[in-house]
């Protein structure tokens, strides 16, 4: 039944068997079958323009009280996941403040409970950070604009934004601030845009509460932070400084000046394209012969599938394709000396690596699976050892394979460089921290059994470790193909696969292995 005076009825039709379909044979799938789908119950080219515009308009009212619905959930959830559950301070694998800086997780509740909103709702952690914050603010301090929501009367970025904009004043506000500023600022708020929706709540605050702008901007401070981020251009990145904003003038005037001294020396080149340039070399300093060094890591993945081709397997078109055994694949002298005579091949002494830097080659099996890591120099040498069962021919026997397991508890550096080229990152789903910040964890404890092999090492950043260390009711496995299993306390899986496989076209990933489980990753 739905408002307005119309009804519809949904029915669901599953065929249970067929006239080629033995007696309790199961029904073979069919492909284009899908989810009854609302436009289907719903014909939205039936409609006429009013009744378009009055079904976008039910439609919105629906969203904001689906919106409110998880609000609730997310308090209720954070109410089960108490701090009593954490590392207290000072003990070995508590958070640290003097790193990560002053925390948005509401007071009391388990810092890692943010991560737990992200695997359930397939966010980011920094998104579901926000999400948890506002929800707790919108419960708490908010509660008119949170029924106004249920009710259907407040969008739902309209009431995010009232609370982001008084959880920034955080827990000092005093609430009977809040409650005269909701009740002044709730009533216009729906026919307001977001922009002045905000502009009005900080308005409001102040007049109520003339310390609260220094408050606010005190604790904005502590926000402080340069961070890496994708650019819309194609191949560009931006590096975002947040800065109290008489310091954001100042670098941007400097900037500014040294770009356009460059234009007024003749400089050629678009105003803008300068800046980046002179902000570049202000940053990485070259002249500094005492600034840290900043090295590049050329990294090259080589599947076997791509190095020998085999006319002769059907349907390749000529293409490379690979060979794949029950026992694992062997990197082969052959498929070696395939690789360096490629890497000759693109450009005059080979390619080497950066000056600097380093060079990383990592062989890739079916489904993309690392079996071997090496240098330019490791390649040159295993290339001249050959195999030295049969020196003097072809042959299957592997000449490079996985570092082997070791009994100690720290792992060999072989197996970091091995781990850290397979996992290129933190593992956690959802994770975006490089190698380099990451630790090689063991995934089943070495306290318990685990060994220090390759097949039992991940690397996740310190955040991932902490809580895979510490947090309770938390499980993570690790399969044959490297592909990580972390389930949450509250039952939801999410998998994360090695990423270099994405690097990878179709017909180079081969045919998976007979005992291969082939999982997708969580699109964060």
């Amino acid at each position: 039944m739905f408002e307005g005076g119309g009804f519809g009825v949904g029915l669901t039709v599953n065929q249970l068997d067929g006239p080629d379909c033995p007696d309790g044979a199961p029904v073979p799938p069919d492909p284009d079958r899908h989810p009854t789908r609302l436009g289907e119950l719903m014909p939205v080219a039936a409609r006429n323009d009013a009744a378009l515009a009055e079904e976008m308009r039910r439609s919105n009212i629906a969203d904001s009280r689906l919106w409110a619905y998880r609000v609730e959930m997310i308090v209720q959830l954070a109410y089960r996941r108490r701090d009593d559950r954490d590392r207290p301070a000072g003990t070995p694998g508590a958070a640290s403040p003097s790193w990560s800086g002053t925390s948005r997780v509401p007071e009391g509740v388990s810092e890692f409970f943010p991560d737990e909103v992200a695997m359930i709702m397939n966010f980011s952690r920094g998104e579901a950070t926000t999400l948890t914050a506002v929800a707790w603010t919108l419960i708490h301090q908010l509660p008119d604009t949170w029924a106004a929501l249920a009710d259907g009367e407040l969008s739902w970025s309209r009431a995010r934004a009232m609370a982001q904009e008084i959880g920034r004043y955080g827990p000092e506000l005093d609430p009977h601030v809040v409650r005269t500023v909701e009740a002044v600022v709730l009533p216009q708020a729906a026919e307001l845009s977001v922009t002045r929706l905000r502009s009005l709540i900080r308005t409001e605050v102040v007049r109520y509460d003339a310390e609260a702008a220094e408050r606010r901007r005190r604790k904005a401070e502590a926000a402080a932070d340069v961070f890496l981020r994708r650019s819309a251009l194609e191949g560009m990145s931006e590096v975002v400084t947040v800065v109290p904003q008489p310091v954001a003038a100042a670098m941007f005037r400097m900037v500014d000046a040294c770009a356009r001294q460059a234009k007024d020396d003749g400089d050629l080149r678009p105003i803008g394209q300068i800046r980046a340039e002179a902000m570049a070399a202000m940053a990485l300093r070259p002249w500094d012969d005492d600034s840290p060094a900043v090295t590049a890591e050329l990294r090259v993945f080589a599947p076997l599938n791509s190095l020998l081709p085999d006319p002769a397997v059907p349907g390749t078109g000529g293409r490379p394709a690979g060979v794949a055994e029950v026992d694992g694949e062997p990197v082969t002298a052959t498929h070696l000396r395939a690789l360096l005579t490629a890497l000759d091949a693109v450009c005059p002494g080979g390619l080497q690596a950066p000056t600097g830097g380093s060079l990383h080659l990592d062989l890739l099996g079916a489904g993309g699976g690392l079996l071997a890591t090496l240098t330019r120099r490791e390649l040159e040498q295993a290339v001249r050892r050959g195999c030295p069962q049969h020196p003097d021919g072809d042959c299957r026997c592997p000449v490079v394979q996985r570092p082997p397991q070791t009994a100690s508890y720290s792992p060999t550096a072989a197996q970091r460089r091995w781990g850290r080229a397979r996992d290129h990152g933190c593992r956690h789903p959802g994770c975006r921290n490089r190698s380099g910040w990451a630790d090689l964890d063991h995934v089943v404890p070495h306290a318990e059994g685990g060994p220090t092999d390759c097949d039992n090492l991940c690397c996740l950043c310190r955040r991932h470790h902490r809580l895979k260390t510490h947090a309770p009711d938390w499980s993570f496995d690790l399969d044959a193909d490297g592909a990580l299993l972390v389930t949450t306390p509250s039952g939801v899986t999410r998998i994360s696969r090695p990423p270099g496989s994405y690097l990878l076209q179709p017909f180079e990933l081969g045919a998976p292995l007979p005992d291969a489980v082939l999982v997708d990753v969580a699109p964060f």
